[in-house]
Order: structure tokens, then C-alpha cells, then sequence
């Protein structure tokens, strides 16, 4: 596969620092000069976004982005926008990285107004230039009061490099930082804006490379690559004319313990519908016109204990193990004999928390825990797991081996080799049987020949952007797990 685009790798703050480094190395870019070129660059890009703004309030902090929205107001100035900034640090304690900008602001124009909690009624842009990269675990009162008094404005604020209060590294931070309606972030994609609080503190994204050559980038080692429908059409070439069902594998899925029938017929026709060439489910014998019935392509068996399975494990090409399983002692009896196949397998819901009692590693799986499942992996608190979810995936791979797949919003897929995050989907996955329909679509994928990283990679990506289509149709609220089920098959056919 082709290397990722620039804007698709992710890097820490440590990387960003190290890029910054190599420039002012390489190509003789002073810090002062890419505070410069940050500063003209947000002004491009507000204008561009904004484009009949006349009127800037300005909040600077004590740090380099208080620098950052130093300079971008000097260039406002001299561009004939009226411009107040407001300056919340002591006026003759600024750190000596801003004297420079604090001098060129004031020589220009730039009002410099007192912080008085308000902001006057006719300003059209709020800047954020808090607190950039430097996240703090807690704002100070006043910090917090201005941040509060920006979200509660009414107007559109522009964040520098990232939103204050966001964390740059983990997604996470403080709960009442900025949201911003446009980031336009320096250097390099920060992961923190793509996952957990960063989509939805951000806003629009916009990174602007501020000059530095692409081979200065490149490299730098990501922490992360962006899934792109470019992995999508890699993976996934044209069928040949004379190809025939068996060339396409057979998934087994088990589950659906009393009362969770739906859960392994989701995951079987998700199978069905991401290209498998035949689907068997393994259930309750109660369960059995729930799923034939409702879905008469899919093969459907009663299986009464773990000894059940194995004539169907030996006629399929990957197991899916966990929708609706349960924890009873029929559900342990079917796990107990799927890890010990050696069969590919997906396992998901239940049969993870049954995995986190016994800690068993393989190489041979995907696992896709959400967050209050790869807390029972990792004997962690689910709030923990959110707050460092790019550790928390990197555990779980080694912990238990095979393909690791954190989900939530920034889902993670890590093989071991490497990290991917998936930026699409919407809040309208938050509702039942999502996971299912994962699980399926994984399974169905590893059934035509995809590795299992490719399979977990082009899965996630596939699923979360069919619920972005199925929102766009007819909206996010009231979106049901099985309205993904006709996008899917438009994605796997790219």
C-alpha cells in the first residue's frame, strides 16, 4: 500500500516540537517566524471562512499562543479589521517570546482592552489563543471564567493550533475548554483533535503546514495514520467473472442467547452484505426463525453446548463470537471451545468480558472492545480508558494479541505494527446493536480473503462512514443499527 498523505499522519506534541526543531535546522525557519506564519495563515483561513468580518476580540494567554494571537492581531490591524485583544496575563510579566509580537501589536493599532468579563456586542469573531498546545489538567478561576464567557458568546470563535483546554495527545483534557467553530491547527495534525473531546471541540478542521517542506514531515515517525477510502479501494478489487461462493468463505456466527436473537442475525447479514459467500449462524434453538425466517439467505443451526460447534467450525473460514451471547454456562461452553479453534475469529460484547477473566492471548483475532469493555480487558476504570485511549489500545494488542479495535469516536485499530483511527461516523451510532453490525461486517471481510488488519482497518471505516450516510439521509437521531445494512453494500464496492 501507498504511503499516507501528510495530513493523514498524526503526531504528538513531542513530534510537533521535533518538526519545529528540524526546520529552523534545515530550512533556517526562526520560532518567531513560524509564530509569524501561523498568524497569517489563521487570518487567511478565517477570512476565507468568514469573509465580511470587520470586528476580532482577541484573547491571548501567557504562552506561545498567546504569541500566535499576538501577531494574528497585528495582521488583522493592519488589514483595516478593528481588533481588541485582551491579554490574560500580567501585562509586564509577558514571557519574552511574546515581547516581539506584544510590541508589533501595539505599533499597529491594536486595542489592547482590560479583561472585564464582557465582550462587546458588536464583535463578529472571537480568537482563542489561550492556551495552544501547553493543556493544562485544571484552568486557573479567571482562566476558567474566560473560557466560559468565549463558549457562551453566541459568536463564532476561531481556535489557534487547537482549542484550549483540549489535549493535544490524547483527545481528552479539560471538560470545560473552548469549542470552537474552526481550528486551524500548525505544522501538523495533532491525534487529541480526532478523537474522544476532539471532533467535537474543534469544530471544522484546518492544518496549515506554515512552509516546512513535505520531506521535513515526512520524517517524522506518526503516531497514528488517518483510515482513508483509498485503503478501502486497496483492499477491496474488482470480483472476478467467474468467482463462485466458496471463493468468498463462510462465516460462523455464534451467539444470541434467550432474548438476543436479533444480535446474531445483524451480525450475519452485515456479514452477507460486506461480500461473505455464505453466513451460518449458531444459536438457541428458539432463535432459529428469527434468523432464517427474517433472512432466508443465512444458514441457522441450534446448538446445545460447545461439542455443537465443532462440524461447523470445521466448514468455516472465520468465526464471529459474542453478539447476544450471554454469560451463562452455555455461552462459556461455547467459548471455551472457539478460542481453542484455530480458526480466525471476530470476538466481540460478551465474549470479551468472558476473555478478560481468563486473559488468553492469540494471534488469530480481532478484538473489539468499547470503552466499558476494554476496561474489564485492562482492569482499568472506563473513565481512564477515555481519558489515555491511545495507550489503551496499544495495551489491550499486547495483552491478548492479534488486532486490537478500541471503539468510540476516533476509533483506534491497532495491529502491533502500527495505529489507524477512523475519523467518520456520528453520534447517531450511539444506540443498540452497532457493535453487531461490526462484528458482521469484520467477519464477512476476513471470510474473502482480507488479512485481519486489513479486515479491521477497511471494517471500521466502512461501518462508521455507511452510518454517516444513512444520517445524512434521513438524520442522525433515530438511526437504527440495520439502517447501515444497504450503505454497506455501496461501500464494499467502491
Amino acid at each position: 500500500m501507498n504511503k499516507p498523505s501528510l495530513d493523514a499522519r498524526l503526531f504528538q506534541v513531542v513530534d510537533i516540537k521535533q518538526i519545529a526543531q528540524r526546520a529552523h535546522k534545515e530550512q533556517s525557519i526562526s520560532t518567531a517566524m513560524l509564530m509569524g506564519r501561523a498568524a497569517q495563515a489563521a487570518f487567511d483561513t478565517i477570512m476565507h471562512a468568514y469573509p465580511h468580518t470587520d470586528d476580532f476580540a482577541v484573547f491571548c494567554g501567557p504562552g506561545g499562543n498567546g504569541a500566535d494571537g499576538l501577531y494574528f492581531a497585528a495582521i488583522a490591524a493592519v488589514a483595516g479589521k478593528n481588533v481588541r485583544c485582551f491579554m490574560i496575563a500580567d501585562e509586564d510579566n509577558i514571557l519574552e517570546r511574546q515581547q516581539k509580537a506584544f510590541a508589533k501589536a501595539k505599533d499597529v493599532g491594536v486595542n489592547f482592552t482590560a479583561y472585564d468579563q464582557t465582550i462587546q456586542s458588536n464583535t463578529e469573531i472571537i480568537v482563542d489563543a489561550l492556551l495552544g498546545l501547553s493543556c493544562q489538567d485544571d484552568l486557573s478561576e479567571q482562566m476558567q471564567q474566560v473560557v466560559n464567557l468565549i463558549n457562551q458568546a453566541d459568536i463564532p470563535v476561531c481556535s489557534l493550533d487547537i482549542p484550549s483546554g483540549l489535549n493535544a495527545n490524547t483527545g481528552a483534557g479539560v471538560p470545560n475548554g473552548v469549542t470552537a467553530d474552526l481550528t486551524i491547527s500548525f505544522i501538523a495534525p495533532k491525534i487529541g483533535c480526532y478523537m474522544f473531546r476532539g471532533p467535537r471541540v474543534c469544530g471544522k478542521l484546518i492544518t496549515n503546514h506554515l512552509g516546512i517542506e513535505p520531506a521535513i514531515i515526512d520524517v517524522q515517525e506518526p503516531v497514528a495514520t488517518l483510515l482513508s477510502e483509498r485503503f478501502i479501494r486497496e483492499s477491496l478489487p474488482k470480483r472476478k467473472k467467474d468467482s463462485h461462493k466458496g471463493d468468498y468463505g463462510h462465516v460462523l456466527v455464534i451467539g444470541g442467547d434467550y432474548g438476543m436473537g436479533g444480535a446474531v442475525r445483524m451480525a450475519a447479514e452485515a456479514a452477507m452484505r460486506t461480500g461473505a459467500g455464505s453466513v451460518t449462524v449458531a444459536t438457541r434453538p428458539e432463535h432459529l426463525n428469527v434468523v432464517s425466517g427474517a433472512r432466508p439467505e443465512i444458514m441457522c443451526y441450534e446448538v446445545r453446548s460447545g461439542e455443537d460447534l465443532l462440524p461447523l467450525i470445521e466448514k468455516s473460514k472465520v468465526i464471529v463470537l459474542g453478539p447476544g451471547l450471554g454469560r451463562s454456562e452455555w455461552a462459556k461452553s461455547l467459548f471455551d471451545t472457539v478460542v481453542q479453534s484455530d480458526v480466525p475469529k471476530i470476538m466481540d460484547a460478551d465474549a470479551l468480558r468472558m476473555l478478560s477473566d481468563e486473559q488468553i492471548k492469540r494471534d488469530d483475532w480481532i478484538l473489539t472492545p468499547h470503552p466499558g469493555e476494554a476496561a474489564e480487558l485492562l482492569k482499568h476504570s472506563c473513565p481512564d480508558i477515555q481519558d489515555h485511549r491511545l495507550q489503551s489500545v496499544k495495551e489491550v494488542q499486547m495483552l491478548y494479541g492479534g488486532v486490537a479495535i478500541l471503539k468510540g469516536r476516533g476509533t483506534l485499530v491497532n495491529d502491533g505494527s502500527g495505529i489507524r483511527l477512523c475519523h467518520a461516523g456520528n453520534p447517531g451510532m450511539a444506540t443498540a446493536g452497532m457493535g453487531d453490525i461490526l462484528s458482521g461486517v469484520l467477519g464477512g471481510l476476513v471470510a474473502q480473503g482480507l488479512s485481519l488488519p486489513q479486515s479491521a482497518g477497511v471494517g471500521v471505516l466502512v461501518h462508521a462512514r455507511s452510518a454517516d450516510m444513512a444520517a445524512q439521509e434521513n438524520g442522525e437521531r433515530g438511526l437504527l443499527a440495520t439502517d447501515l445494512l444497504p450503505y454497506l453494500r455501496v461501500l464494499v464496492n467502491p
